[in-house]
């Protein structure tokens, strides 16, 4: 229920809804509130039906004409307005608004508010409303629960297509150079031709075998399960991964700061866990500036629910104006190695995804790199594939 705000007198809570008690009771009974608004007068009374739903006790709540409109959420309150003043002028049969309110607790409930002008004064102008409000929170939550699953089996479902055309396309591509590399070799009379043939032959085989695992390895992130998660104290995990990287790290004179409070633990799992770091770091190293060592730092901060880890690199950056988009598609590369095929940030990011996180990019060339993962403290209880 909303008002003007300029004028409006203190409120009579005596002679409230006398005519409509009975309906107020009934209303009651079922846990719907009532309020009501004299235009006249510019008063507002809010049955203990309302005040119930938000925990009010104070039998005064209400004396001030703005109680229930100072609670209205910040971002509900121009949209609650707005409607409230469209039934007024006529715009509308009725007055109806759905917006989040500010409990005795702190908390926020979701409100269903309903009115309708009742009574008019000579000059046909709105001079009494009545109307209801509803807690609508459980509704909201169960919808909001329907929307994020929807929203995850969209994602798992366009996943699905993408990986299939991902699939479709490998594989075609290879059959198609099977299928001519094979004729070429009926066709050929050379023993010569025919064991250069068997030679691309082999070489297509290997590159054939390769495409496979990388697409086992991409199903084998997507099928993860909530079981072989654990609790990881992210400094130690590092720690042991520097050491794997030892030889490396020695070879191209990099310099790794691992920054991170031994405390600071997430539940994921190790073997991806591993994987995910070893992987950002070699890159650090592999895509170092020609005219400086590689200096790696690893920093981390945590609050209730989630940790967020940083990576960061003076390397020789990625152009994200030109590549941003396909940073961690499959198959897309932004420097000119010779080993790089563009499965590497892929795998990271669906295994990051698979445990609830997110990872995120930022990066300028000739300065830098930064990775930033946020993945969850608490452990997971079901986990999204395909």
């Amino acid at each position: 229920m909303t008002s003007h705000r300029s004028g409006l007198s203190k409120l009579n809570l005596k002679t409230p809804f006398v005519d409509d008690l009975k309906w107020q009771l009934a209303l009651e009974y079922s846990g719907i509130g009532m309020w009501e608004y004299d235009a006249v007068l510019e008063r507002v009374y809010f049955s203990e039906g309302s005040k119930k739903i938000i925990g009010v006790s104070d039998p005064s709540f209400g004396s001030d004409p703005y109680a229930w409109n100072d609670r209205v959420h910040p971002e509900d309150r121009a949209l609650y307005f707005k409607n409230f003043q469209d039934h007024l002028k006529g715009l509308t049969e009725m007055y109806e608004n759905e917006h989040r309110v500010r409990c005795e607790d702190g908390s926020y409930k979701w409100i269903r508010d309903r009115g309708q002008i009742v009574e008019w004064d000579e000059h046909n102008q709105p001079k009494r409303l009545i109307g209801t409000h509803m807690d609508i929170t459980s509704q909201k939550q169960n919808q909001d629960t329907i929307n994020n699953s929807l929203l995850i089996a969209t994602e798992h479902n366009n996943k699905l297509k993408n990986f299939a055309h991902i699939v479709t396309h490998n594989l075609k591509q290879h059959t198609g150079n099977f299928e001519s590399l094979l004729e070429f070799y009926e066709e050929s009379n050379s023993p010569a031709e025919k064991e250069e043939i068997m030679t691309h032959l082999k070489t297509l085989s290997t590159s054939l075998s390769k495409t496979i695992k990388n697409l086992h390895d991409i199903v084998n992130v997507q099928n993860s399960k909530s079981n072989e998660t654990k609790r990881i104290y992210i400094a130690k995990q590092i720690d042991h991964i520097l050491e794997l990287l030892d030889l490396v790290i020695t070879e191209n004179n990099a310099t790794i700061h691992n920054n991170i409070n031994k405390k600071i633990f997430l539940y994921f799992n190790s073997s991806y866990f591993e994987s995910i770091i070893q992987n950002l770091l070699s890159n650090a190293i592999k895509y170092k500036h020609p005219d400086r060592d590689p200096v790696i730092s690893i920093d981390c901060t945590k609050d209730k629910n989630e940790v967020k880890l940083m990576i960061t690199d003076n390397g020789i950056g990625i152009d994200l104006d030109k590549y941003g988009k396909d940073i961690f598609g499959l198959y897309k590369t932004f420097h000119h190695n010779d080993d790089a095929e563009g499965v590497g940030l892929y795998l990271i990011k669906n295994q990051i995804e698979s445990f609830g996180g997110t990872i995120a990019v930022d990066s300028e060339v000739n300065v830098g790199t930064t990775f930033t993962i946020i993945a969850k403290t608490k452990k997971p209880n079901t986990l999204p594939g395909f």
